[in-house]
């Protein structure tokens, strides 16, 4: 089948929507599919548009439907389609979920957030990860946990400074930040915090080999965001049995399970002091976390992933 893969996300990008087409477009190579990528569809032969991100691809899905009435659509709803644009922009975002002909979301939870008439179309699709380096030694001097994410609204990404600031003096918890601020402002913020917090390492954007590399020394990740559609992180922590502490929101209870025992009251600055201690001061707490972050591990594999998706064609394209 020929596959039109549009996402927002330039090629040079290391957002999460890029690296989400591009595992896509691989995986669907390997099950026999012809797929370009691209940031608008621009009229291309296609047989399949698959649009990642319902509002930014919104004129992409509806030029293509109405130039293939024929043709098939799958739109992946991003975290900011399903808890910001369906409310602050669902004019257009409601419009894509309505041209789809199915709905493609990356955690368990989402049809508790999106309209009940969409129910019907919705095909769950968790995003893989491979094992993360084993050959990196944790530091013995700093217990290191990372954040993984552009500095963002959304991201609520400096809670862990934050939080990280009334630890007890005694701990050895070191904050490893990676990830390219949005906007100036967000910059300048990660960079003061640098000055009053000697716990807080903002790294700013690097190679994806060191992210893994850093994931791998560290002793856990924090996801801390608001908002989140099913985030890959989480796939790539679990898959290298780092444990994670995550703010309680459907995007992270959807990954992680609703009985999952690191989450911590979402922008809830106390509550992940205390978990960031716990796992430090309370090693049966960290295995816990281990043992059941390694129950999930199965969700995650690239043949699961690809299964996923040749279930999704079969059943558009029979």
């Amino acid at each position: 089948m020929k596959i039109s893969l549009i996402t927002p996300a330039p090629k040079q990008s290391l957002s999460g929507n890029r690296k989400t087409a591009s595992r896509w477009a691989t995986l669907l190579r390997q099950l026999g599919h012809d797929v370009t990528i691209g940031e608008e569809w621009h009229d291309e032969k296609a047989e399949l548009l698959m649009a990642v991100h319902a509002w930014r691809s919104a004129d992409s899905v509806a030029r293509f439907r109405a130039a293939h009435p024929d043709g098939k659509v799958a739109v992946l709803l991003a975290g900011t389609d399903i808890y910001r644009f369906q409310h602050s922009h669902p004019a257009a975002t409601l419009r894509s979920m309505e041209l789809a002909d199915a709905l493609v979301c990356l955690h368990d939870l989402v049809h508790r957030d999106i309209p009940k008439r969409f129910g019907k179309k919705l095909h769950i699709i968790h995003q893989s990860a491979s094992p993360l380096p084993k050959s990196v030694t944790p530091s013995r001097r700093h217990f290191d946990v990372c954040v993984v994410g552009h500095l963002r609204d959304e991201k609520d990404s400096l809670r862990t400074a934050y939080a990280a600031r009334d630890l007890p003096e005694q701990s050895r918890i070191r904050v490893l930040h990676l990830g390219r601020a949005h906007n100036a402002d967000w910059e300048a913020r990660a960079r003061a915090e640098m000055r009053i917090n000697p716990r807080y390492h903002w790294l700013d954007e690097v190679p994806r080999w060191r992210v893994r590399r850093l994931m791998a020394q560290s002793r856990a990740m924090v996801l801390s965001s608001v908002m989140e559609g099913g985030a890959n992180v989480i796939s790539e922590a679990v898959a290298g049995g780092l444990p994670v502490i995550a703010s309680d929101i459907s995007g992270s209870i959807g990954l992680l399970g609703e009985d999952y025992a690191g989450y911590y009251p979402v922008e809830d600055t106390a509550g992940l002091t205390r978990a960031l201690t716990r796992i430090e001061a309370e090693p049966k707490f960290l295995a816990q976390l281990k043992r059941q972050c390694r129950a999930r591990e199965k969700l995650f594999t690239p043949a699961r992933e690809r299964r996923a998706l040749k279930k999704l064609l079969d059943g558009l394209v029979p």
